[in-house]
């Protein structure tokens, strides 16, 4: 719940550099294969797709105005960013800039902070020149 609490904060005051997205993927620790304790929802495998949108909803919860996707039942999203179970991510002009480590020791909100931080600072260096084409 920390986690979330953390990521709750970042997204409720985002810097004026970013925009957010929640992508909900294939479930962790669905309630129908082998028992596991850090389980909050009681949510089975999805069968299809429209399983998927209801517990997603549980993930917005923690962060109401941050736009929200699905990820297809072939899990393509979670394949090509390797997030499972968690994973945070910065991408700008479709490359990766920042990979957080995998969920849930690596999902570190500090280190997004951190860089996102940083990055404004660069982004308002007299130094640093930007060019909007």
């Amino acid at each position: 719940m920390a986690r979330l609490r953390s990521f709750q904060r970042l997204a409720a005051h985002p810097p004026d550099i970013a925009d957010f997205l929640l992508v909900y993927i294939e479930e962790a620790h669905p309630s129908d294969a082998p028992p596991s304790s850090d389980a909050a929802y009681s949510i089975p495998k999805h069968q299809c797709l429209q399983d998927r949108p209801p517990p997603a909803q549980l993930m917005r919860e923690g962060a109401p105005d941050c736009p929200l996707a699905v990820d297809t039942m072939d899990n393509a999203s979670s394949a090509a960013y390797g997030a499972y179970f968690e994973r945070l991510y910065i991408i700008q002009e479709e490359k990766v800039m920042y990979q957080g480590g995998r969920g849930p020791e690596g999902y570190k909100i500090s280190e997004l902070r951190t860089w996102l931080d940083q990055y404004k600072t660069r982004l308002q260096s007299p130094s640093t020149v930007v060019i909007q084409v």
